[in-house]
């Protein structure tokens, strides 16, 4: 995750019909590009000009999914539990609280590798 994400740029991402739907689908299973595209109804390279704009705010993370025959791909989820929009005294802020750290994400992975060798 960005560690200050841009209020603005959170705001135009929550407005874009493409973003939310890449974010909400992300948020039930990591998916992959050819995936979101197909459940979002739009082009790869849309999605993946959302999904770079996500990542770069930390609303979805990247992760590297082996298949069966050996071969990797890149998987997108979800990696808010909240957002919160506050408005006080004129000012405007943004907070994300994350669904869980990079260590938790990594731990998953492994598991996932090891699972597949047993």
């Amino acid at each position: 995750m960005s560690d200050d994400p841009d209020d603005a740029a959170v705001f135009r991402l929550l407005h874009d019909e493409y973003a939310r739907a890449i974010l909400t689908a992300t948020s039930r299973d990591a998916m992959s590009a050819r995936e979101l595209a197909d459940i979002c109804d739009a082009s790869l390279p849309t999605v993946y000009r959302r999904v770079d704009d996500l990542v770069a705010q930390g609303l979805v993370v990247e992760d590297t999914e082996l298949d069966p025959t050996g071969n990797h791909y890149t998987t997108y989820e979800a990696a808010v539990e909240h957002i919160d929009i506050d408005i006080d005294n004129g000012e405007i802020d943004v907070t994300i609280t994350q669904e869980s750290d990079a260590a938790d994400r990594f731990t998953r992975v492994w598991e996932d590798i090891r699972g597949g060798d047993e």
